[in-house]
């Protein structure tokens, strides 16, 4: 999973794998370890969900999406979900998150478990 976040937007992308994983378990992070302390981003499952929505707590950001939305993703053409969120100060916190795809021009990256690009077959 790739973490994306520029201003007041935050953008996950995952492999075929951890859609997979994120339909089975209900659940998917990954971590980042900054010497005595660590990052973690994942996204979770909630039945209780209706919308995309996200939170922020003991160094964790974590994305929610609707259980039967992420139980059926991995069977479906969905590229992704999105939301804007009002914070309590006023602001708009924009959410994506997405399927990767494999990228359009060269890179070292281990892509073997993205999606396959449709711009890529025309």
């Amino acid at each position: 999973m790739k973490i994306r976040i520029q201003g007041n937007t935050v953008r996950y992308r995952l492999t075929k794998s951890e859609v997979e994983t994120l339909a089975q378990t209900g659940y998917y992070k990954e971590e980042t370890l900054f010497g005595e302390r660590t990052f973690v981003y994942a996204i979770k499952a909630d039945q209780a969900i209706q919308e995309l929505h996200a939170d922020y707590v003991n160094d964790t950001i974590t994305m929610y999406l609707n259980k039967d939305k992420s139980s059926a993703w991995p069977k479906n053409e969905i590229v992704g979900f999105s939301s804007e969120i009002k914070t309590s100060k006023g602001n708009t916190l924009s959410l994506l998150l997405e399927k990767d795809f494999v990228c359009m021009d060269n890179t070292d990256e281990d892509q073997s478990d993205n999606y396959p690009n449709p711009k890529l077959s025309k």
